[in-house]
């Protein structure tokens, strides 16, 4: 499947905040996209709430992002996020929360199924089920906004997300273009045409931190510190250097979480506990002060397209090892 990349009435880049999905969004503009046709979408994975899981920055880069572009934000999430998943004990899922564009936030879900338990991190697993943080707070969170908003009725969209085939087998078998979930172009009274877009499957990082310094972007906070991919702060891909970096940068939330370990009676990484992780690890050298301030707070207030008089430098995290 393969269709005209200017043929749709909108385009909803899912938006991490990250070099890929701003690639993405960049990519779009590079095909001659209009600008009054792109909404980001950012799936808040802590659910709008305390930073718990994710990058307490991450949110608000995102909005400031946005705003450099004059393009619309809008978060989609599970109410109570990372934790309160984690943490269900006989209940049923959690509702989805998503914005609106008339700035007010509609909730679906949550009201029926049986009751379940989780109280167990998300593990490795080529599996969504199991590593279940992708699909419940991401994916499924995604195609709820979508199918609950009539704005997609009738029209055609295009949802673009930024998976690498260099990152792992997995994504390297990712189609670049599919339907969507949220698709429902059969229907004869609410005909609903969502396709699905990887346009970067296949591009190098060479090519990614290209597009980045020649629209002058200022990524993530992450990447000047070290980090070669902007997911959570606590990602369970992580290696013992990026929790040992996470731990320097929150050594609170850090330390709630080897708490949680025991107490759940399971580990983030199944051969070894977070303290274990920690220990052996060794903090990125390119953290500083500065940095480790900007990432651990709520607002951002760096320019994210860099001014002309400052020069644009490839960040520490660029093409290290995973």
């Amino acid at each position: 499947m393969q269709t005209d990349i200017l043929s749709y009435d909108k385009y909803l880049v899912q938006f991490s905040g990250g070099k890929d999905s701003s690639a993405v969004f960049l990519y779009l503009l590079e095909e001659g996209v209009s600008l009054n046709k792109i909404e980001l979408w950012h799936q808040d994975i802590d659910g709008c709430g305390v930073a718990f899981f994710d990058w307490k920055i991450t949110r608000n880069y995102c909005r400031c992002f946005a705003h450099a572009f004059g393009v619309p934000l809008y978060l989609q999430w599970k109410e109570g996020g990372f934790q309160r998943e984690l943490l269900r004990k006989n209940a049923r899922t959690a509702p989805t929360c998503f914005e609106l564009t008339d700035g007010t936030v509609a909730c679906s879900g949550g009201k029926r199924g049986n009751p379940g338990t989780r109280m167990k991190f998300p593990q490795l697993s080529g599996s969504l089920r199991t590593r279940w943080c992708s699909a419940y707070l991401k994916i499924d969170v995604c195609t709820a906004a979508i199918v609950n908003q009539s704005r997609f009725k009738g029209c055609r969209t295009l949802v673009l997300s930024g998976e690498r085939g260099e990152e792992s087998p997995q994504r390297a078998r990712y189609a670049i273009w599919e339907r969507d979930p949220s698709d429902l172009r059969e229907s004869l009274k609410n005909a609903r045409l969502v396709d699905r877009h990887r346009p970067i499957r296949d591009w190098p990082e060479k090519k990614v931190w290209a597009i980045l310094e020649k629209y002058r972007i200022r990524v993530h906070p992450c990447y000047y510190m070290g980090w070669s991919r902007c997911s959570c702060l606590f990602c369970i891909f992580g290696n013992a250097d990026q929790y040992a970096s996470a731990a320097c940068i929150e050594p609170l939330r850090m330390q709630q979480l080897i708490d949680l370990e025991q107490v759940l009676g399971c580990t983030v990484k199944r051969n070894k506990t977070l303290l274990d992780l920690c220990k052996t690890g060794r903090p990125y050298a390119a953290i500083d002060e500065q940095l480790r301030v900007l990432s651990s707070q709520e607002y951002y207030d760096l320019p994210v397209i860099m001014p002309s008089c400052e020069k644009w430098i490839l960040p520490a995290g660029a093409f290290a090892k995973k």
